[in-house]
C-alpha cells in the first residue's frame, strides 16, 4: 500500500503521481478546484457507481449524475476547494481523504470532510464508496455522541 498526501502531477511508476494519487483522481482534484464541469465529470466512467453506506437511498449510477450533481455544487457554493489529506491505494482501489471547503451563496460555511474509496482501473474512476459527511462543529463532545447512539429512540 502505497501512502501520500500532496499533489504532485508527475508519474510514478504505477500510474499515479508521486504522492500516489490515481492519475484520474489527481485530474479529478484539478478540475474540482478549477470548477471545470467537463473535466470533472470526464474523470468518470460512464456507467460510474457510487454507492453512500451511510446513506443507502443515496448511491446512484453514471457520470451525468456525478455531473448534475457537481453542477449543482458549484452553482451553490461557487468557491468550493478542495484538499487530499491522505492517500492509501492498494491495486486499483485509492481511499482518499478529503477537505472540501467554501461558502454558500448566503455566505453560510460549507465544509465536508471524510474519504471516498475510488475503483479506478484505469484513467476513469469506476467506483466510488463514498464517506464525506458536512463538519458539525456543534454537535459535542464524544461522550454526547455516544450517549445519542445508545439512547432509546423512543425516550422523550
Amino acid at each position: 500500500m502505497r501512502m501520500g498526501g500532496s499533489m504532485n502531477s508527475s508519474r510514478d511508476q504505477h500510474g499515479g503521481s508521486d504522492s500516489g494519487l490515481p492519475v484520474a483522481v489527481a485530474r479529478l482534484a484539478r478540475a474540482l478546484n478549477a470548477h471545470d464541469l467537463d473535466a470533472l465529470a470526464a474523470c468518470f466512467s460512464e456507467d460510474y457507481v457510487n454507492e453512500t453506506p451511510a446513506h443507502p437511498l443515496r448511491g446512484f449510477t453514471g457520470r451525468q449524475q456525478v455531473r448534475a450533481n457537481w453542477e449543482q455544487i458549484f452553482a451553490g457554493v461557487p468557491d468550493i476547494r478542495c484538499a487530499v489529506l491522505g492517500v492509501a491505494v492498494n491495486g486499483d482501489q485509492a481511499w482518499i481523504e478529503w477537505s472540501m471547503t467554501g461558502s454558500r451563496r448566503d455566505g453560510s460555511a460549507h465544509e465536508l470532510a471524510g474519504v471516498t474509496v475510488f475503483t479506478v482501473p484505469a484513467d476513469e474512476i469506476t467506483a466510488a464508496r463514498f464517506f464525506l459527511e458536512p463538519v458539525e462543529r456543534g454537535s459535542g463532545t464524544v461522550s454526547d455522541a455516544v450517549r445519542r447512539q445508545v439512547s432509546d429512540a423512543s425516550a422523550p
